[in-house]
């Protein structure tokens, strides 16, 4: 019996009715004619809510949903999630559909209204964007039926306890996946670099076309064929990319909900399907107390799901990160000449100056860019006008800390080691940038 009653839920119209029905009852003692149209109407009231169970109740199945999402989401991008309903009522329904989503979403008020047709089958899409790696387990699909009288409810329950793990923004792997082969690339936002001469990585032999540099006419073939042959060269393969993201304290800063590190994460993921697709060898390794994370740069057909499932397994506790720690494993395990992309985070000149030692290192065997961020909160106290002696003493201090971001990548050039300074949005652009300028001056 119990079982029965639970998916029956009374709605606010037949409350309603309930209290227009016995405001009437109480003005028919003032106007006792209007007694007996109040019974009718509470009989009225009886006979359609029988009325609307019956029709609500006597299908076993009235309309069935299911759950329709990807096998993984992509963190920090909109993930599209579809609801599949079936209508087997011959007459036309309501539904309001409230779906359990997972408690990192923290969302309390999820709910769809719908209307279906009889017999008819519908699609629901709605998005959530998820800002944490890790598992995200849904709770129940609950659909809640009403016939066009609205006095009461059935809840159908679909789809509970599903899983869907987040990893790293493998969406973005798509956006940019064609920009290595592709000549398009403004259309992507990325810069075209102009080559400083050439590499001698020698590709073929092809005849000569109007533009061609004619310092690289091949002489012997022009001989044998009669006709101008000119030696084309590609872009040096299988160097080492190596991406190194710090899992310290100075990636915990979040913005626009995703941590400093996830910014990082998503970065390292594509900029590595870039190098693998410009036939370089790719690699990862994270560290913060020590060096852990590590796969080994290479250039098999099976290094992009190692560097993905890895760094989905990237945890921290956002301790100090030992820089000196970095500097011996890489000293120790890498010995071949290497491009790092360090993901870290300078505030001040003297945290810079701190691992200072350490960076001067690595850059004396491998060509190493310390990537770091803009702190874009302070832009608008920067741009505001300052109307009061505090808000400009706001901004100066945020002016400081602007210059003094520019100050870091001065000093790093200083001691030959490149940068990057850019904003959280802008992090996957800038890095492609840098490598494609490395790989056009030949650099590495």
């Amino acid at each position: 019996m119990l079982k029965r009653i639970k998916p029956f839920y009374l709605q606010n119209r037949f409350f309603y009715a309930c209290i227009v029905i016995m405001v009437l009852f109480v003005l028919s003692f003032i106007f006792p004619r209007g007694f007996a149209i109040v019974k009718l109407v509470l009989l009225l009231l009886i006979t359609l809510t029988v009325l609307d169970t019956i029709l609500l109740f006597a299908a076993k199945n009235g309309v069935k949903g299911n759950r329709i999402f990807p096998e993984k989401f992509s963190n920090g991008d909109e993930n599209p999630i579809r609801i599949s309903l079936n209508n087997h009522y011959t007459f036309t329904v309501f539904v309001n559909i409230i779906d359990e989503i997972p408690e990192q979403f923290q969302v309390r008020d999820f709910s769809i209204h719908r209307k279906l047709e009889a017999s008819s089958a519908s699609e629901i899409e709605y998005k959530l964007r998820p800002v944490e790696r890790g598992e995200y387990h849904f709770g129940k699909l609950n659909i809640y039926v009403t016939s066009v009288f609205g006095l009461i409810a059935r809840r159908f329950t679909y789809d509970d306890n599903a899983m869907v793990p987040t990893y790293p923004s493998f969406m973005q792997l798509r956006k940019y996946d064609l920009i290595a082969i592709s000549n398009n690339l403004h259309q992507y936002g990325i810069k075209k670099i102009r080559k400083i001469g050439h590499t001698m990585e020698f590709e073929q032999i092809k005849d000569y076309v109007l533009g061609d540099d004619l310092r690289t006419i091949n002489w012997k073939a022009t001989a044998k064929r009669s006709e101008l042959m000119v030696n084309q060269f590609q872009d040096e393969k299988s160097q080492p990319i190596y991406s190194i993201i710090d899992k310290g304290r100075v990636m915990k800063m979040p913005f626009e909900g995703l941590t400093l590190l996830d910014y990082a994460i998503n970065a390292a993921l594509v900029i590595s399907n870039v190098a693998l697709k410009k036939q370089d060898k790719a690699g990862i390794l994270a560290f913060s107390k020590k060096v852990e994370n590590i796969v080994v740069a290479e250039k098999r057909t099976s290094q992009m799901n190692l560097i993905l499932e890895t760094l989905y397994n990237v945890s921290t506790d956002f301790f100090e990160s030992d820089y000196s720690r970095l500097y011996a494993d890489t000293k120790r395990n890498i010995n071949h000449r290497s491009l790092m992309l360090l993901y870290t985070n300078f505030e001040t000149l003297d945290s810079l100056h701190r691992q200072l030692p350490y960076l001067k290192g690595i850059a004396k065997n491998h060509l190493l860019v310390v990537i770091f961020f803009k702190n874009t909160e302070l832009n608008q106290l920067i741009t505001e006008p300052a109307e009061t002696v505090q808000q400009a003493y706001d901004k100066v201090i945020a002016e400081k800390f602007a210059f003094e971001k520019r100050l870091i990548v001065n000093e790093l050039q200083k001691y030959g080691i490149q940068s990057i300074l850019t904003s959280p949005q802008d992090l996957t652009i800038d890095t492609i940038n840098k490598y494609l300028e490395i790989k056009a001056r030949g650099l590495l």
